[in-house]
């Protein structure tokens, strides 16, 4: 018996000691977090293989960091952040940084770097924490994944994520693209934002079939660029909402063109879900389905919200920080959005792009 019992421990021991296999459940999905930053922005993404990039970091301070912190090491099993991605130098996207570099080792950090006419400075402790490298991204930098095909059979599924444009300078049409002419037309601009909003890194996720947008910030009369004269993004499956929701970004001519089956809204209790996007989500035909991570509460009265069934955080005085994740099955061809606080899960196809 006291054999028995010895074993047992030393296996207890081995269990609570051993690192997790780099990352994740490693179970051939591919999954995406979207941490409750209170309408700052944290999206995590986990690969099939394990590998890690987080999007964003929100807010200063100790409470979004260690929201990240648990999603990544509880939820996701992470013991390292492979990738981290800047989109650009506001304090709800890159504040969290510094402080999460002291919580889980950070990999490479992307980001727009220093450059000229930079309207936003994130100061020195951004720029000196603590990770094994740092790089500039590029439009068209494709993440050095260490798994770039996913085999599911005799199958090599593709997986990448490129970024499509930064520091307002987007990727080449491809070629042979046809104009987008029928879109375009109706195209109107807005007062230009003199913000680092419209330096952001706009970034896409494909895995097989399955494609997610997330344009950071980037706003209104830059997404234009994005898809007109020439769709550079093409069709996905799943649209992050632009800039936690707001009207400066979420130009309809983005919507009309990538034609989401899905959206997800990092929104606050007070911030984002704008009247106007609201009305271009709702206008947008292929949508089946708008997730936000709050309920939205605007001051001003002009209160618009997806079903309860579609938000995460459902209170307005006491906030839960329930994240909502997305899971892509190991074919690319379906994915489920989940709700885990409040048991809900649906499923999806991806659509032929």
């Amino acid at each position: 018996m006291r054999r028995t019992c010895n074993v047992a421990w030393i296996g207890l021991m081995v269990l609570l000691t051993t690192p997790f296999v780099q990352a994740g459940w490693n179970d051939g999905r591919l999954d995406i977090y979207w941490v409750d930053v209170e309408g700052g922005a944290a999206t995590l993404i986990v690969t099939p293989q394990g590998e890690s990039i987080l999007i964003d970091t929100g807010n200063p301070g100790i409470r979004d960091p260690q929201r990240i912190f648990h999603v990544a090491t509880r939820e996701a099993r992470l013991t390292k952040i492979d990738h981290l991605i800047t989109t650009h130098y506001h304090r709800d996207h890159y504040g969290g940084a510094s402080q999460l570099s002291k919580m889980i080792p950070i990999g490479t950090v992307w980001d727009n770097g220093k450059f000229d006419d930079m309207p936003d400075d994130p100061g020195e402790d951004y720029f000196t924490f603590k990770a094994e490298s740092r790089q500039v991204i590029d439009p068209g930098s494709v993440l050095p994944l260490q798994q770039k095909t996913v085999q599911i059979r005799n199958r090599q599924i593709p997986l990448s994520l490129t970024c499509l444009g930064t520091r307002k300078t987007f990727i080449p049409a491809p070629r042979g693209a046809k104009p987008n002419k029928a879109i375009c037309k109706d195209g109107r601009a807005k007062d230009r934002d003199g913000s680092d909003n419209a330096n952001s890194v706009v970034m896409l996720l494909e895995f097989g079939d399955f494609r997610f947008y997330d344009g950071g910030d980037v706003t209104w009369n830059q997404e234009s660029k994005l898809v007109c004269p020439v769709n550079l993004i093409g069709r996905v499956d799943v649209y992050q909402v632009t800039h936690h929701g707001l009207d400066s970004s979420n130009n309809p001519l983005i919507l009309r063109s990538v034609l989401p089956t899905v959206t997800v809204m990092n929104n606050g209790v007070t911030k984002g879900c704008a009247p106007e996007v609201f009305a271009t989500l709702t206008a947008t035909s292929s949508i089946k389905a708008m997730y936000q991570v709050h309920k939205n509460m605007r001051p001003d009265g002009q209160v618009n919200n997806a079903p309860d069934e579609y938000i995460a955080n459902r209170k307005a005085d006491a906030c839960e920080a329930n994240f909502i994740k997305l899971s892509v099955a190991p074919n690319g061809k379906t994915y489920d959005m989940l709700i885990p606080a409040n048991h809900h899960k649906a499923t999806y196809s991806t659509v032929k792009k």
